[in-house]
Order: C-alpha cells, then sequence, then structure tokens
C-alpha cells in the first residue's frame, strides 16, 4: 500500500527533515506495548494529522521516509519521549535546535539575533555570529567542541588543515589548526604529532612491502578521509589524561 504524504502546499518550499532515529522510534513504541495503528491513531486525534496511517508510521520505522519536524514532535509526544530521543546525531544547526526542543525565536533571544538573520543562517547552514554570539549558541544548545566545530562551517577547514599537517610537517599546522579550534596549544601539538606519526607509519609501511599493497594504499586513503574522527578521538584521548579543552 502506498504511504500517504501531506500535501505540499504550493508556494511553500518543503522544510529539511530532522535526522531520524529509526530503530529508537521502533524501540520505544515497543516499549510502550503500542503498535503502528495506535500510533497513528494518537497522532491523528491528539495532533491534528489527518493524514498519518499505520503504513506511513511503519515506513518511518523501517527508514523508507522520514517524518517532518513537525510530525517528529508530534511522533515523540504520543511515545511519551523527547524529540531529541527520536533524532540521530545532529549536525546542522536546524537539527540540534529541533533536538533540543526549541523554538527559532528561543534561539534568536538567547545568542542576540533578529529572527530573520537567525532564520537566514538556519536556511543556508551558515553561522555568522559574533564571539559572544558564537558562545550563546554553544550554550543554548549543549554544543560540545566537535558539535560547535561542525555547526559554525568550520568542520571542512579543520579537514584540510589535518590532510596537510599529516602528510608534511605537523609543526607549520598547529596554529592554524588552533585558529579553527579553540583547544590547548599543548593538546594541538601531542594530537597532531600522533596523527602524523599513524598516517607516516601506514606509509612507511606500505613502502617497506615494496612499493605497497592495495589494501594498504587503500588504509592509507580511509585514514586521511575519516581525519576529523581521529582527530577528535585523539583529542578524547589526551584531554582525558589531563589536559583541557
Amino acid at each position: 500500500m502506498p504511504v500517504r504524504q501531506p500535501p505540499a502546499h504550493p508556494n511553500q518550499p518543503t522544510p529539511p527533515t530532522p535526522p531520524f532515529n529509526a530503530p529508537a522510534a521502533r524501540r520505544l513504541r515497543a516499549a510502550l506495548g503500542m503498535g503502528p495503528e495506535h500510533v497513528a491513531y494518537g497522532m491523528r486525534a491528539s495532533y491534528g494529522l489527518p493524514y498519518v496511517t499505520p503504513d506511513l508510521v511503519i515506513a518511518w520505522e523501517r527508514g523508507v521516509t522520514y517524518p517532518s519536524s513537525p510530525e517528529l514532535t508530534a511522533l515523540a509526544g504520543v511515545l511519551w519521549c523527547s524529540p531529541g530521543e527520536l533524532i540521530g546525531r545532529p549536525r546542522t544547526l536546524r537539527e540540534h535546535r529541533v533536538s533540543r526542543g526549541l523554538a527559532p525565536e528561543d534561539v534568536a533571544r538567547g545568542v542576540g539575533l533578529e529572527l530573520s538573520a537567525y532564520l537566514r543562517m538556519e536556511e543556508s547552514d551558515t553561522w555568522r555570529g559574533n564571539e559572544r554570539q558564537s558562545a550563546a549558541l554553544a550554550d543554548i544548545l549543549g554544543l560540545d567542541l566537535p558539535d560547535f566545530v561542525t555547526v559554525t562551517g568550520r568542520e571542512a577547514k579543520l579537514a584540510d588543515l589535518l590532510r596537510s599537517a599529516v602528510t608534511t610537517r605537523w609543526q607549520a599546522y598547529v596554529r592554524p589548526v588552533g585558529k579553527t579550534v579553540p583547544l590547548d596549544r599543548g593538546v594541538l601539538e601531542v594530537v597532531l604529532q600522533e596523527l602524523h606519526g599513524e598516517y607516516q607509519g601506514q606509509m612507511v609501511a606500505t613502502l617497506s612491502w615494496g612499493g605497497g599493497s592495495r589494501e594498504s594504499s587503500d588504509n592509507g586513503r580511509d585514514f586521511l578521509d575519516r581525519i576529523v574522527d581521529h582527530f577528535w578521538a585523539a583529542v578524547d584521548s589526551n584531554t582525558a589524561q589531563g589536559h583541557g579543552y
């Protein structure tokens, strides 16, 4: 049976959907002893969403389609949970706001921006706040440092700097990386040296085996592709040993 979605208004663009955690939705429903039909009925009766059917609920749970922000809020209400429990790891400014259950007006007021200016930043996925506003944003949305770097649009630049650091002289990139990520210089030096050593070690191993195998080369490319993940893992490891952000 085809899954019915709400009709789109001809002059209103479809808003982007938050990252939906389908397994969590299925698990929460089962824990309450509810069937898809019960969830659908609750969303129709209590939240005024007449088009929601059991088939649509099942489609959400299987990852065939994803609920919009209003649908996710209603689904959370029916499942007696917060919207954040139904959202996968948020990455964008809007996704972090939705996961916290905040209205755009709340965030705009909290960071000291006009609502229209804040909404433009959400729509373009580009944060343009100053240092004070950025600190307020991190506090309101509960952003840790990796999330803050991603939300403020610095992750791509960080990745480029890190790739250069591990493939050339890491010492030359301590300051540029520090300008992108507000970390203690001592932590940065240790982390960049570790990443450089790990990557170069893979390359030396590749050469020592007569030019390298396809697997070794693929490992090197995968390391560079996931360099930001490696960076944060190394930062966590070193800060846990007594350093600090």
